[in-house]
């Protein structure tokens, strides 16, 4: 049974129904993955379902008390003033006794009585795991100043604080409307683990294929206000779709067939006559929206031209750069190369965006230079995005640039047809900037970088809130652009696909640089981890056995205690007998005798030899 479900609801934007009389179901355990071209009303379906607002028609349906976590792609915080007073909700006491705790031990003195009346709360509801959680959470989402002022959080640093809400509420459904934006990997990875960790009930969209893979087991494709589900991961789903889509033309053309006689039977048909067969017409309109098949999606066709590139592109040599006392970048120097395709892969705050910023002038360094060739040419797609003027034309906006532009092959091409390459149809082309949807702006935002023909295209996380079909398109235009590409983005898959070298950065001011893409790192790092694990649990392994080793040296048994007592009067005794006898022998003149009392002499040297030494090896055990 559903714990969360729609009935025939419908919903339209800007006079266009995304879709109509649609049935939506989770149930308890699915990790499900909602898919579908820009436009299409993804992100309307999660709002219905996490209740932001009503269908224009039809019902959301869920189990009683049920409790809905939903992540936005813009998070609102709209009355709330510091980290702290988002974090901890006032209606949960076990989250109001962990802020408590955490405020005390940052004040200065400490109340002692007040510490000690929270630490016995805390135990009375068994609070120390989930302030753990809570702790570890925030931690992984680099959260740690919690009275600082919202409003003077980035946009990432907001999308990860509404995350880290949510994840620390523990929801029994999960609604996530691309959790991955402005996340590293590592951070990715560990979201990961813990979606797919429990019987967690999760309702997601993402462009980004590697975790739609590693989360979910069910996709749900949201196409011309139609869902198709497909039991399975992402890469199961492709496979699936192609096989839907082939069909689909099969169909198409067979309807084509049936519509030509039809239409002559249509034809054949007085216009006047009352008796014709309703059924049959209605029949005959439904034939005829089947035989257009399906639509061929349209395709952003990025073939720009590049602009010629000399010997010398741009060398770095041994920069430092700085802030605040601690070093981001130390004594780093790389000389680019024609066809460079170099990703840069570390925690967010590792210096990724200072290298960007350095390489393209918009900072200087501390020391070191850089020289930039005289035909290199930038292309820069931030990802803080363009600011638009949202009251202008989608159309000036190209035009501001340049009225036509040229293309690879030679052809020219006015400002409107290369809107409508990048999917700006002519009613988006003369609509405002303010009507467009965020990946509709970044999709703009790239079409404005590519057309001023760069040979050096720098992309600082490209992927972000374009749909997966934008996101092949602009994949198979990078697989062949000539000119040198740097990359920065979260997105495995993207940097898997496209780059052949990363520059890691560890935070800490050290750029290593790596011959291969992420996968190829990931791998050999994984490996390095487990030499290095086995390494120290052989390591541990022995030093465990030594302290078991002097553990049983350190006791001795009654037995042993007894003899080692024993011995120390037992070697006391033979030195003196061996002694008297030495000096029985000095004495004596019979050979025969001398020769016997020598050989006991030299039985009893050995005696004494053995004994000592156990005395000794009994002495060291003690």
């Amino acid at each position: 049974m559903s714990i969360l479900s729609t009935e025939q609801i419908a919903h339209s934007f800007n006079d266009k129904w995304l879709f109509k009389e649609l049935h939506f179901g989770l149930l308890k355990g699915d990790r499900v993955a909602l898919v579908g071209i820009n436009g299409t009303g993804k992100s309307t379906l999660l709002k219905i379902l996490a209740e932001v607002f009503p269908p224009q028609s039809g019902k959301v349906v869920k189990e009683r008390g049920i409790k809905i976590g939903y992540l936005p792609q813009e998070p609102d915080f709209t009355g709330l003033d510091t980290i702290n007073d988002f974090i901890f909700s006032a209606d949960n006491e076990q989250q109001q006794l962990i802020k408590e705790y955490e405020e005390l031990l940052n004040s200065d003195p400490i109340d002692s009585k007040k510490l000690e009346y929270l630490t016995d709360q805390l135990t009375a509801l068994d609070a120390w795991e989930y302030e753990y959680n809570i702790k570890t959470i925030l931690n992984r989402l680099s959260i740690s100043n919690f009275e600082q002022k919202i409003d003077s959080l980035s946009g990432g640093q907001k999308k990860r604080l509404s995350l880290a809400k949510l994840l620390i509420d523990e929801p029994d459904v999960y609604i996530l409307d691309e959790p991955t934006n402005h996340l590293d990997i590592e951070t990715i990875e560990w979201l990961e683990k813990l979606l797919t960790t429990g019987q967690k009930t999760v309702l997601l969209v993402s462009h980004d294929r590697y975790f739609l893979d590693s989360v979910c087991t069910e996709i749900r494709e949201l196409d011309k206000g139609k869902l198709f589900t497909y039991k399975g991961n992402y890469a199961y789903f492709l496979e699936k779709k192609a096989e839907r889509e082939y069909n689909d033309v099969l169909s198409a053309d067979k309807a084509r067939n049936l519509l030509t006689k039809e239409l002559e039977w249509m034809r054949r048909q007085p216009k006047a006559r009352g008796t014709k067969s309703k059924a049959r017409i209605e029949a005959f309109y439904d034939l005829e929206e089947k035989s257009k098949g399906p639509r061929t999606q349209d395709k952003v066709k990025l073939s720009v031209k590049v602009s010629r590139q000399g010997s010398k592109i741009l060398e770095l040599d041994n920069i430092s750069k700085g802030f605040e006392n601690k070093g981001i970048i130390k004594n780093f120097s790389y000389t680019f190369k024609k066809g460079d395709r170099i990703g840069l892969a570390g925690k967010n705050g590792s210096g990724k965006s200072t290298f960007l910023n350095l390489i393209t002038n918009q900072l200087t360094p501390d020391s070191g230079t850089i020289e930039v060739g005289e035909t290199t040419k930038y292309g820069y797609y931030h990802q803080a995005g363009l600011q638009f003027n949202e009251g202008e034309r989608v159309l000036d906006v190209v035009k501001n640039i340049a009225d036509y532009i040229q293309m690879a092959n030679g052809d020219t091409l006015t400002a409107s047809q290369l809107l409508t390459l990048f999917l700006f149809p002519p009613e988006k082309q003369f609509g405002l900037i303010s009507k467009l949807s965020g990946g509709e702006k970044k999709r703009l935002q790239l079409m404005r970088v590519l057309m001023a023909n760069p040979n050096f295209l720098i992309l600082d996380e490209p992927s972000n809130d374009l749909d997966i079909d934008t996101l092949n398109v602009l994949e198979e235009f990078l697989m062949n652009y000539p000119g040198v590409l740097v990359l920065v983005s979260h997105d495995r898959y993207l940097i898997d696909k496209l780059t052949e070298q990363l520059f890691i950065f560890d935070g800490e001011g050290q750029v290593t640089i790596y011959n291969g893409n992420y996968a190829d790192y990931k791998y050999e790092e994984e490996l390095r981890l487990k030499e290095e694990k086995l390494a120290s649990k052989t390591q541990k392994e022995k030093e465990s056995i030594q302290e078991v080793k002097k553990e049983e040296k350190k006791t001795l048994s009654y037995k042993e205690q007894k003899e080692y007592e024993s011995l120390e009067n037992e070697i006391q005794e033979l030195e003196q007998l061996i002694a008297n006898k030495t000096i029985e022998l000095n004495l004596m003149t019979d050979h025969t005798a001398l020769s016997e009392l020598s050989k006991e002499i030299e039985n009893l040297q050995k005696s004494l030899e053995n004994k000592s030494e156990r005395w000794l090896e009994l002495g060291e055990l003690i």
